[in-house]
C-alpha cells in the first residue's frame, strides 16, 4: 500500500488550515476553556486527528493507526522510560530521607525562594538539559522544588519556563545536529547564529522567572543576583556556542551560572529573606549537617550527573551500541507514505535500550539506592510506587506522541507550515513560530528541525535572506514552544504532583510562551535584514559524510574511567556513611 501526503486537501489553502488547525486549537481550548485532564485532550485530539487524516487528506485508515501506534510506542521508549527513571530518583532520595539534608543546603545557601528558583530551576535545570534533556530536566528540577516547599503548579510552571533558554543545545547538541543534517548547513554556523539569538533571553529569564515567583517588586530586591545569573549564562551561551560548538554550551553556562550564583552569595545577601507567603518558619536551623552528609544526600545527583554527561560521548554511545542495539521497519508503515517529492518516507524504530538516556539514569538509580541508605528490596517499592505515581502521565505521553506521529505523517503540519512559507519577505518574522508549532506538536525541538529545516532553508533561498537566519530561527522559535508542549506539561505535572490538572499549568505557561515568541521572531527579522553583519560565514557542506566505522578502544577506555570514579565516589560516600553510624554508636 503506497499513499502520498496531501497539502491542500481542499484545493484552498486558507480553507485546507482552517480544518488542519481542527485538532490543535482543540487542545488549546480543551486544557484553557475546558480544563481537561491532560490525557483525556491527547486521547480526543489524537482521535480528531485521525478523522482529519483518513476523512480529508484520504490517509488510508491503516496507515493512520500504525502511525499513532509508531508515536505512541516512541512515547513509552524512550520518553517514558527516561522520565520514570528521573522520578524514581527523585523518590529515592525522599524515602531514604537525604532530601531533607538537600533541603537545608540549599537553605544554606540560601534560604530565599527567589534564589533558589534561580539555583535549581534556571541553573541546575539548564546543567541537566545540556546533559539528558527530553524531559529529564523539568522532571528532576520541578520535584526538587515541590519537595523544598515551592508550590506545585509554580515549581512546575517556572521549571517548563526555564527551560527554554537551554532547549536549543539540549542532550549535547542534538537539536542543532539535526537542522545541520536536513538544511545541509555545517552545523557550527547554526550553533552560532542560535548563540546570537538565545542569550538576549538568557539574561532576561533569571528576572522573568524571580518575577513569576515573587512579583517585580520583590525581584527588583535581588536584582544583582539576577543579574549575575542571568548574565554569566548568557556569556557562557554566546562563548561556547561561538567559539566551541553546540555540544557544550548548557553543560558549561548552566555550571558556570551556578558557580558565580553561589561565589556572589557568599559576598552579597538580600536585606531580607523571602519565603512564601503563609508558609510555615523553616526549622533547618536547628539541624546542623556535616560535609560528608552534605555529599551523601546529593550522591544521587552526582552519581546521575556523571552517567548522563558519560552517556553522552559519541564514543560511549558506541561501544554500548555496538553491545546490544537493534532496530526494525514498523511493519505495513515503512516506505509505505511518500511525500511531496515522491520519495517514501523511511519508519524505522530504534532500540538502543543500553545507550538511552534514561538507562543512563537508571544505572544511577541502582548505584544510588545502597548509598542513600536503602535496600533494593525497599528500593523496588519505591519502583512500583513510582510506575503508580505515573500511569496518568504515561498514558498522556504516549497519546500525545501518537497524536504528533500522525499529524506529521497526514500532511496535516505541512499543511500549517505551507501558509507560513507564503509569507514572502515577512518569512523570517514568521520562521520562528514553525519551529515553535513544531515544538508544540511533538514535545521536542529535535524532531521540529527535523520537521521544519528543509523548509526554512528553502522558502529563504526563495525570498534571498540566508538561510543560516530561518533555520536557527527554528531552532530558537521551537525552544519558547517546549513550555506548553502536552508532552513538556505531562511530564512537568508527574514531577510536580498535578496529574488530572495540567490545564492550570497550560494556562500558566501559555502566555509567557506566546510573549518569549513574539520577542524572537523581531529579533529574527531584524538579523534577517537590519543587523545583517551578525550573521556568522560559512560554506554549504558539498557532500556527505561516508560513513566510518567507529574506533571503539576510545569508548572503552571512556567506560573504564567512568566506572573507577563510580567505584571510587561509591566506596567514600560508604565510608562517611559507615562512620556516621560509628560516631553515633559510640556518642549513644
Amino acid at each position: 500500500m503506497k499513499w502520498t501526503q496531501v497539502i491542500d486537501p481542499f484545493h484552498n489553502i486558507a480553507l485546507s488550515v482552517l480544518v488542519a488547525a481542527v485538532p490543535i486549537l482543540f487542545i488549546f481550548w480543551a486544557l484553557i476553556v475546558k480544563k481537561m485532564k491532560g490525557y483525556q485532550a491527547s486521547l480526543i485530539a489524537t482521535a480528531l486527528a485521525a478523522l482529519l487524516a483518513v476523512l480529508v487528506y484520504g490517509m488510508p485508515l491503516k496507515l493512520a493507526v500504525l502511525s499513532i501506534g509508531h508515536g505512541a510506542l516512541y512515547g513509552l521508549f524512550p520518553i517514558c522510560w527516561l522520565v520514570i527513571m528521573s522520578v524514581f530518583l527523585f523518590n529515592l532520595t525522599v524515602r531514604s530521607g537525604q532530601f531533607e539534608i538537600i533541603k537545608h543546603f540549599m537553605a544554606s545557601i540560601t534560604g530565599d525562594r527567589r534564589l533558589q528558583a534561580l539555583l535549581i530551576a534556571f541553573s541546575f535545570g539548564s546543567f541537566l538539559e545540556g546533559t539528558a534533556g527530553f524531559g529529564a530536566p523539568v522532571a528532576i528540577t520541578a520535584a526538587m522544588l515541590v519537595g523544598l516547599g515551592f508550590n506545585p503548579l509554580y515549581a512546575s510552571g517556572i521549571c517548563l519556563i526555564a527551560n527554554t533558554a537551554p532547549v536549543a543545545f539540549g542532550s549535547i547538541g542534538i537539536p542543532i545536529t539535526v537542522a545541520s543534517q536536513v538544511s545541509d548547513i555545517p552545523e557550527m554556523p547554526i550553533s552560532q547564529m542560535v548563540g546570537r539569538t538565545l542569550p538576549i533571553l538568557s539574561i532576561i529569564l533569571p528576572c522573568y522567572l524571580v518575577t513569576l515567583v515573587a512579583g517585580f517588586k520583590r525581584a527588583t530586591e535581588v536584582f544583582p543576583a539576577v543579574l549575575v545569573s542571568g548574565a554569566s549564562f548568557a556569556f557562557l551561551q554566546w562563548f561556547s556556542s561561538n567559539y566551541l560548538g553546540p555540544s557544550l554550551p548548557d553543560v558549561i553556562a548552566g555550571l558556570g551560572s551556578i558557580i558565580c550564583l553561589m561565589v556572589f552569595l557568599r559576598f552579597w545577601k538580600p536585606k531580607a529573606v523571602w519565603r512564601f507567603a503563609n508558609e510555615p518558619a523553616p526549622t533547618f536551623v536547628t539541624t546542623t549537617y556535616t560535609s560528608g552528609q552534605v555529599l551523601r544526600a546529593w550522591s544521587p545527583f552526582i552519581v546521575l550527573t556523571i552517567m548522563i554527561i558519560a552517556w553522552g560521548l559519541q564514543p560511549i554511545k558506541d561501544v554500548l551500541n555496538s553491545w546490544v542495539f537493534f532496530q526494525f521497519e514498523v511493519p505495513g508503515l515503512h516506505n509505505a507514505i511518500l511525500g511531496q517529492d515522491g520519495n517514501p518516507i523511511p519508519k524505522i524504530f530504534k532500540v538502543n535500550y543500553l545507550s538511552a538516556a534514561g538507562t543512563a539514569i537508571l544505572i544511577a538509580d541502582l548505584i544510588a539506592i545502597p548509598l542513600v541508605g536503602l535496600t533494593y528490596r525497599e528500593g523496588a517499592r519505591v519502583f512500583v510506587d513510582t510506575l503508580n505515581q505515573l500511569k496518568f502521565p504515561i498514558l498522556t505521553i504516549a497519546a500525545v506522541l501518537g497524536f504528533a506521529y500522525i499529524v506529521n505523517d497526514s500532511g496535516i503540519t505541512l499543511t500549517l507550515a505551507a501558509v507560513l512559507a507564503n509569507t514572502g519577505s515577512w518569512f523570517p518574522f514568521f520562521a520562528p513560530v514553525l519551529g515553535w508549532l513544531g515544538v508544540f506538536i511533538t514535545g521536542s525541538d529535535t524532531s521540529a528541525n527535523a520537521l521544519f529545516s528543509k523548509l526554512q532553508y528553502a522558502t529563504a533561498q526563495t525570498i534571498g535572506v540566508d538561510p543560516v537566519v530561518t533555520v536557527a530561527a527554528n531552532v530558537s522559535g521551537g525552544v519558547v514552544g517546549k513550555m506548553i508542549s502536552p508532552q513538556s506539561i505531562a511530564v512537568a505535572a508527574a514531577a510536580g504532583d498535578l496529574v488530572g490538572k495540567e490545564s492550570q499549568l497550560f494556562r500558566f505557561t501559555v502566555a509567557h510562551s506566546f510573549l518569549m515568541l513574539v520577542i524572537i521572531c523581531f529579533i529574527t527579522l531584524a538579523q534577517a535584514y537590519a543587523i545583517t553583519w551578525i550573521i556568522p560565514t560559512y560554506e554549504m557542506l558539498t557532500s556527505k559524510k561516508a560513513v566510518a566505522v567507529p574506533d571503539l578502544s576510545a569508548g572503552y577506555a571512556y567506560l573504564l574511567i567512568l566506572a573507577l570514579l563510580l567505584v571510587v565516589f561509591s566506596v567514600v560516600v560508604r565510608r562517611i556513611a559507615r562512620r556516621r553510624k560509628e560516631t553515633s554508636a559510640l556518642a549513644g
